[in-house]
């Protein structure tokens, strides 16, 4: 699990988990889902559109995977995890680094 200080995940509090398609199964609620795009319109933001809350989302660094907001996941305690940090401020500059989620 990664947590990105870039505007868009601090101000959301989103913590990161990336996976394959085919490990990501979306059990309910599909009918209240609605999406946004900014900047490069690659990574495609998925939300809520009654609560807002933004369960996952594909992600621009890995556009063929589901990234899942780990504080969305019922039974996790967010404060036993162990998380790598990736900065998303300077996301270019950081993608050419080591990026915590592909280690």
């Amino acid at each position: 699990m990664t947590d990105c200080n870039c505007s868009i995940c601090t101000r959301k509090g989103f913590l990161h988990l990336i996976v394959a398609p085919e490990q990501f199964e979306l059990l309910k609620g599909a009918d209240a889902l609605t999406s946004y795009r900014f900047n490069t319109g690659t990574a495609q933001h998925t939300f809520c559109a009654t609560c807002g809350i933004h369960p996952f989302y594909v992600p621009r660094s890995d556009p063929d995977k589901i990234d899942v907001n780990v504080r969305c996941l019922d039974g996790v305690d967010i404060t036993a995890l162990r998380l790598g940090q990736f900065d998303g401020r300077n996301w270019e500059h950081a993608m050419e680094g080591r990026v915590p989620w592909r280690s």
